[in-house]
């Protein structure tokens, strides 16, 4: 999955011959998950048609104030538009625009989204040659990226005038790596390695049965996406699940049982920088697992159960630099025991759920969570999603990394 997924992008296109890339452009960030608006310069629409942009981004195409339909005049809001983005980008960005936008000419919808918007601003130039190195260019060019919006540089090449050399527009595939790139270069964990264990394990008591609890892997997954992100390189390590997650910073690693699950994270922990460690991992196991299917032959059935390895511990012992993060899902003393687990185990925070409170606990998309420092500092939630809760844990995780 992409940076840019779920992401609002504003296309802004101006009149120049390569306004005929913005097709593929707009295909492009669809592609990527990203939901695209169009607005066009009005002499834009003589390169590309708005039917051919709002059939691709499955939305309206905006080239004026207004619109009039049937007599009566539509206002197209400028700044609700700006406000709607995540991200505006001008491409093709022409000598006339980007000279607009530079000294604040605001003559058409673009110039008015632009320069009321609050997101991130990407300009992608196309002119010629000679254009691009006028010095009245170099100098709106300096003066756009003083503003703090980014330049997407132009490329050399066959030019519209049949010259060759810089002015041309970067190729989409281009645009897009690069938007992606300069996200990525900005986001808190850019640079981090993460270790999530997320689902149940089973247990094996025979070839057919296991010992297992109700997790879901919910939260450990909306964790690791959240992580993902804000740039971080995640190793997800996940008993059997339902969920599925598909992100290019995201190596899922399936296990089975809390052995397996022990391996893989010992794998992985001296490389992380943080570990969370989600998983509702089975306390016991059958001390011995029947070969075969065990017949049902007498009333009742007794399996001698052996302690599992305890992962968190066990981690919280050989810990260097990890920031290490446990759950703790209690019914009675919340507080009390949460707060113990976090001592005993030498975790840096534990993340509390309570199966008192409504809407909390495994199989559900909410959860309800109290989170506690290794300075028995306590902060309370309100019940959110657990896309939401996964925002609220790893923003704190930010917070303690940074103090």
């Amino acid at each position: 999955m992409s940076v840019l997924s779920g992401k609002k992008i504003l296309l802004g296109i101006t009149a120049g011959i390569a306004a005929y890339k913005s097709a593929n452009l707009v295909r492009l960030f669809i592609k990527l998950g990203a939901e695209v608006k169009v607005m066009m310069t009005p002499a834009s629409k003589d390169f590309i048609t708005p039917l051919t942009l709002s059939t691709l981004s499955k939305n309206p195409v905006h080239s004026s104030f207004y619109d009039q339909e049937n007599d009566n005049e539509l206002w197209n809001n400028h700044v609700e538009l700006g406000l709607w983005a995540d991200y505006i980008v001008i491409a093709p960005a022409t000598a006339n625009t980007l000279s607009k936008m530079a000294n604040g000419t605001c003559d058409n919808l673009v110039l008015a989204t632009y320069l009321s918007a609050k997101c991130p601003v990407y300009f992608a130039p196309a002119m010629d040659l000679d254009m691009y190195k006028h010095s009245s260019t170099k100098e709106n060019l300096q003066k756009l990226e003083s503003f703090g919006n980014r330049m997407i540089p132009a490329t050399s090449g066959e030019l519209a005038s049949g010259l060759v050399g810089e002015g041309r527009m970067a190729e989409p595939e281009d645009i897009v790596t690069f938007i992606e790139n300069d996200i990525l270069s900005k986001l808190p964990l850019r640079g981090k390695k993460v270790l999530i264990t997320a689902g149940p394990t089973y247990e094996a008591i025979d070839p057919v049965r296991f010992i297992g609890n109700h997790s879901s892997g919910k939260m450990g997954f909306e964790i690791a996406k959240q992580a993902a992100n804000l740039g971080a390189e995640v190793f997800l390590i996940t008993g059997p699940t339902n969920e599925e997650v598909k992100h290019s910073l995201i190596k899922r690693i399936d296990v089975i049982s809390a052995e397996e699950m022990f391996k893989a994270s010992y794998e992985y922990f001296n490389e992380v920088d943080i570990a969370i460690l989600s998983a509702a991992v089975a306390d016991y196991k059958p001390k011995n697992v029947a070969t075969q299917k065990i017949k049902k032959k007498d009333a009742t059935l007794s399996i001698e159960l052996a302690p599992t390895k305890d992962i968190l511990a066990s981690l919280g012992k050989i810990k260097k630099q990890q920031f290490i993060v446990g759950f703790a899902l209690e019914t009675e003393n919340e507080i009390e025991n949460a707060t113990s687990k976090l001592v005993r185990k030498n975790l840096d925070m534990i993340v509390l759920n309570s199966l008192q409170d409504k809407g909390a606990g495994f199989a559900t998309n909410t959860n309800k969570i109290t989170i506690i420092d290794k300075n028995l500092n306590t902060t309370v939630f309100d019940l959110k999603s657990k896309s939401a809760v996964a925002k609220d844990i790893i923003s704190i995780i930010i917070q303690k990394l940074d103090a």
